[in-house]
Order: structure tokens, then C-alpha cells, then sequence
């Protein structure tokens, strides 16, 4: 669980709700015309611009916000170094049995390309293929949710036309101007707040986490083939720190 993301959206909705609390209430701010206009006008123009399966996952994409599954890179690369000290040692076969146990698929589909026999371009074009493909799936999943935020902010504009029409259309009758304004006003709050604290914000962070991810898997590809090739476990090593911050570069050798 990332506790950032957790802690950030509790604590933007209860600012919100209890500055809302705090003046006249809850109920003044819940408008069902609104709620309607917003989020079915949103839902319906994701539906038009994603596929359904797209819309189906929005769950699933959601948790991966906040409920990310990560890979320590330090953690990473000691199994990596400890996979070419053995390879070095007793040759690439010997891992067989080490990667029929790795919970680490891409890391696993790698090792066992190598013990395979097949060529370092190969291996590295294949596991590149899947990096890209994998890359490409995270940015369209992370568009889903920026175009949520478009999609809410203009939703809200059109309430807000539809209540000011409605207002207008009624101005003999001061009874029916104030439902009018709140659905004029209403809709925008609610576009607002479903694209600036779902929208924009997890769009930005399954953005972190697909970098995260692609620095992994570049670091695993680098790591395969340094096994492959023979590579001085040192050597592999000094290699992969590269990938860290300066400041967690701590070589085990030392």
C-alpha cells in the first residue's frame, strides 16, 4: 500500500467535506441532476473514446495507484549477483533450477531464454519487445484517467450551461432559480473534484510507477546479459548500481 497516495486522498476529501460541513452542511452540496451530468456524462465519453475493456479495469487500474506491487532494485541486484557468481561458478545450466522458482516473471522468461541457448540479440530483442509492449499498455491505462479529468471539467461546463438555460427560462418564477443555480453551480464543483482528485492525479502516479517498472526491467535485461556473457560478478554489479541513486550504490563486495 502506498501510504502517500492513501493518505493524500483521505486527507483532501476530508478538508473538503468538512470545510463543506463546517458552513451549512452536506446536504446543500448533493444535487442528484448534477451528479447525473457529471459522472454519467463522464462514464459515457470514456465509453466512447476507450474500449469496454478499458472501462471494465477501471478497478484494477485504480488499486494499481495505490496498491502498487514493487520490486526492490537493491534486493534485485543481489539476486542477480548471486545468479552470476553460480553461473560463473558451475555455467548457466546450473540456474535451471533457480528459475523455476522466481516469482519474478520477466526476470524468469529471461533466465530461461539463456539456459536455452539462445543468442544474446535474440534474448535481448525479445525481452525488449515485451518492456515496449508492457510500456505502451501502462501509458494508455494512465490516459484512461487524464482524459477522466477532461472529460469531468467539461461535463461540469455543460451542467453549468444547462442550469444557467434552465435559470434563465424561469426568471418570472423565483421558485425555480435557485434549483436552476445549484445544478449550474453544482455541476462544475463536482467536474472539478472528480477530475482534480481522481483524474489528474492518478494519471500522474501510474505514470511513476511505469517508469519504476521500466527501470526494473531494463536493469533485468542488463543483468541477463551480463550472466549470459560471463561478465565478472563485480562487473555486473558496478553495472546495475548504476541504475540506483548515488547515495544507495553500497556494493556488497566491499
Amino acid at each position: 500500500m502506498d501510504l502517500a497516495s492513501v493518505i493524500g486522498l483521505v486527507l483532501t476529501l476530508a478538508l473538503l467535506f468538512g470545510a463543506m460541513a463546517m458552513g451549512v452542511g452536506i446536504g446543500p452540496y448533493i444535487d442528484v441532476p448534477s451528479i447525473l451530468i457529471v459522472f454519467g456524462g463522464t462514464i459515457g465519453t470514456l465509453m466512447i473514446g476507450f474500449k469496454m475493456d478499458h472501462v471494465k479495469s477501471f478497478g484494477k487500474m485504480f488499486m494499481v495507484a495505490i496498491k502498487p506491487t514493487t520490486t526492490d532494485p537493491k534486493e534485485l541486484i543481489a539476486k542477480l549477483v548471486e545468479y552470476s557468481t553460480k553461473a560463473r561458478k558451475e555455467g548457466v545450466l546450473a540456474l535451471e533450477g533457480d528459475v523455476a522458482n522466481e516469482e519474478n516473471e520477466f526476470l524468469k522468461k529471461g533466465l530461461g531464454m539463456a539456459i536455452d541457448g539462445n543468442e544474446p540479440d535474440i534474448i535481448r530483442d525479445l525481452l525488449e519487445i515485451d518492456m515496449e509492449q508492457t510500456d505502451t499498455r501502462h501509458k494508455v491505462n494512465a490516459s484512461f484517467f487524464g482524459q477522466i479529468s477532461g472529460f469531468a471539467g467539461a461535463m461540469g461546463m455543460i451542467g453549468t450551461l444547462i442550469g444557467l438555460v434552465a435559470m434563465l427560462l424561469n426568471m418570472a418564477d423565483p421558485a425555480a432559480i435557485g434549483p436552476s443555480m445549484a445544478v449550474a453551480l453544482l455541476t462544475t464543483m463536482y467536474g472539478a473534484m472528480l477530475g482534480n482528485i481522481i483524474g489528474g492525479p492518478v494519471e500522474n502516479i501510474l505514470g511513476l510507477r511505469n517508469t519504476d517498472e521500466m527501470v526494473i526491467k531494463t536493469l533485468i535485461i542488463e543483468g541477463i546479459m551480463s550472466i549470459q556473457a560471463g561478465d565478472n560478478p563485480r562487473t555486473l554489479e558496478a553495472k546495475l548500481l548504476a541504475f540506483l541513486p548515488p547515495k544507495e550504490r553500497q556494493s556488497q563486495f566491499d
